[in-house]
């Protein structure tokens, strides 16, 4: 299965945002992608205060609309990394949609771990201001097997990966808007100890550069297969890179080593 990672620098311009996002699916679209992933907030980032304004309602929203009517164009799967939707007035949800070939909403995932953190010297950042977090996992099949999905933070939490793992998942979806500092530390590392341990592709289109001032994303956009190994990576800026996903890979590394299997857990 084709796939594509997009790559954005997404800003406060929400119109100038979905217009280059559309610009990318399309292009991938003919250069064969059968399916397209898109980062975290791709359609909106900007200060906390115009996130409200943002947020959209699912499934009647700008963006939603524009997605699927670019999916049944193109026939083409679209992984939506992440939107603002509308909850209430003070707190939307971080929410990514899945949209089939057909144009049909497959599955939507809210984010389910919230980036509330405190780092010396880089100050402090509480996502819960102004998100909800998500209640639930959610997966959806695709024609090489059942996908997770996740946003971001989430990355940082191996037990929920493991549980799309044991229920049949061959993929893992994690689009990111990674700060700068924290994915050059760790972006990679966890991306691909994700893909190992639970020996599925890994597929994390993420934001790059500055988007807000004074907050800038480390990019490095990626699909990485179940072995460890990044099949493709975005080089800096915007675009996209694609790879073939097949589920003889899968069945392959699960087959060599069956560490799914060997597992013990009366013993820890």
């Amino acid at each position: 299965m084709k796939t594509a990672v997009i790559q954005l620098n997404t800003r406060d311009n929400k119109k100038e945002n979905l217009e280059k996002a559309k610009k990318f699916i399309e292009q991938a679209a003919n250069e064969g992608a059968e399916l397209v992933s898109l980062p975290e907030y791709f359609n909106f980032m900007g200060p906390e205060e115009q996130k409200p304004g943002a947020a959209e309602v699912i499934p009647e929203g700008e963006t939603t609309t524009m997605l699927t009517e670019l999916a049944k164009k193109h026939s083409i799967f679209i992984h939506a990394g992440s939107i603002l939707e509308k909850h209430t007035d003070e707190k939307s949800y971080n929410t990514s949609l899945f949209i089939g070939k057909d144009g049909e909403l497959l599955e939507t995932y809210r984010k389910v771990h919230l980036f509330d953190i405190g780092i010396e010297g880089r100050g402090t950042y509480k996502e819960s201001d102004t998100v909800q977090a998500g209640e639930s996992t959610k997966m959806v099949d695709l024609p090489i097997g059942k996908a997770g999905l996740s946003i971001c933070y989430d990355l940082r939490f191996p037990e929920l990966f493991r549980s799309y793992a044991f229920n049949g998942a061959s993929v893992l979806f994690i689009p990111a808007a990674f700060t700068l500092y924290t994915g050059m530390l760790h972006w990679e590392v966890l991306l691909r100890a994700r893909a190992i341990e639970n020996q599925c592709y890994v597929v994390a289109a993420g934001q790059f550069g500055t988007n807000v001032p004074g907050k800038a994303c480390y990019g490095s956009s990626m699909i990485i297969d179940p072995w460890g190994t990044v099949v493709a990576r975005a080089p800096e800026g915007e675009g996209f890179v694609m790879a073939d996903m097949d589920a003889e890979t899968v069945k392959n590394a699960r087959e060599s080593i069956p560490c799914l299997d060997h597992r013990r857990p009366a013993v820890y």
